[in-house]
């Protein structure tokens, strides 16, 4: 069914993993254009300078503390959300982790804590919203994805896998929602690498200090697609090129892709300086000291703006041309094989 969605300064939104990175970055754009805001992480006392930072600047807020993999923290949240402001427009699935290693080498209890966070913590808090939504109207539900929701990397092989759980769960949701004429927009976000705090908030188990590798973009791209979905029913949203490009590569050329990835990957992720023993991470708890940050700060040039992806949001055109292009290729490449 055709989903009517609000502006964004008519808007309650809930951000999970609100304190740092693409969820801080959201968070703050969210209540320059007017959003009424419910924010949850684990670290209370971020969140409260963040909460006196927005409302300081105008901004209405209520704060949550909350890990994503707790069913009845993530209750909490909705029930934050409705007491104060009687409903919610937009739930935003943010929250996540990674861990940096080759996937043998990583404890069990890491990789099913990574789990607990990017999987679990999606279906947590979709479950929630469809529950608190469909009865009020409506509304957007936002998963951030990853363009390794489509395809793997090797030393992030745990976290590739939370994203493409998180992509089989969120399509199918859809699909229910859709089927029974629910109100509502479902939407995933697959970013490329992004300049927010997720090298040096992984876990590491290399022997140098993980990196991402380049492009870099920057996490404002992110937050300005996902409010874009806010207000805009969407489907899926690559966030910069190379996330389209990486994803289309690695379906029309799987085998060439993964020789791609095994020359350049165990590489590109990695800095020339050694991984020191007492490095903190926020896999199972949070890190203060790194908190209230939207960026590392990345070894690479960062890419402020993305063509394509404002492209592929904006232009129901470009959309249709890209849509009728792939129709007609998959149209040639079917008579040349009858004819073969």
């Amino acid at each position: 069914m055709s989903v009517k969605l609000k502006k964004i300064n008519e808007q309650v939104i809930v951000i999970t993993g609100a304190t740092s990175g693409i969820g801080l970055t959201t968070a703050r754009m969210a209540a320059e254009r007017g959003a009424k805001l419910v924010l949850a992480a684990r670290a209370d006392d971020a969140l409260a300078h963040l909460a006196e930072e927005l409302t300081t600047n105008g901004a209405e807020v209520v704060t949550v503390t909350a890990d994503v993999g707790n069913i009845d923290d993530v209750a909490r949240i909705g029930d934050a959300a409705i007491e104060r402001f009687g409903r919610i427009d937009t739930w935003i699935n943010n929250a996540g982790i990674s861990i940096f290693g080759r996937m043998e080498d990583v404890a069990p209890e890491d990789h099913h804590r990574l789990f607990q966070t990017n999987f679990w913590g999606v279906v947590n808090g979709s479950m929630e919203a469809v529950k608190r939504m469909k009865l009020r109207g409506g509304g957007a539900l936002i998963n951030l994805g990853s363009e390794l929701s489509d395809h793997a990397i090797p030393l992030q092989g745990m976290y590739a896998a939370s994203k493409h759980a998180v992509k089989g769960f969120t399509d199918a949701l859809r699909i229910e929602l859709d089927k029974e004429g629910a109100p509502m927009s479902v939407t995933l976000i697959k970013p490329t690498g992004i300049d927010t705090m997720f090298a040096v908030h992984a876990k590491n188990y290399m022997d140098k200090e993980p990196k991402l590798p380049a492009p870099v973009y920057a996490p404002e791209i992110v937050a300005d697609a996902i409010l874009y979905a806010a207000q805009h029913p969407k489907r899926d949203v690559f966030v910069g090129g190379a996330a389209k490009m990486n994803s289309t590569g690695a379906r029309l050329l799987p085998r060439v892709f993964d020789k791609f990835l095994q020359a350049t990957m165990f590489v590109n992720q990695k800095l020339d300086v050694d991984t020191d023993p007492s490095r903190r991470d926020a896999l199972h708890k949070p890190d203060y000291t790194r908190e209230l940050r939207e960026r590392q700060g990345s070894p690479h040039h960062v890419i402020e703006h993305s063509e394509y992806t404002a492209a592929a949001l904006r232009s129901k055109y470009i959309n249709a041309a890209l849509l009728g292009s792939g129709a007609l290729l998959a149209a040639y490449v079917l008579t040349r094989r009858k004819t073969r």
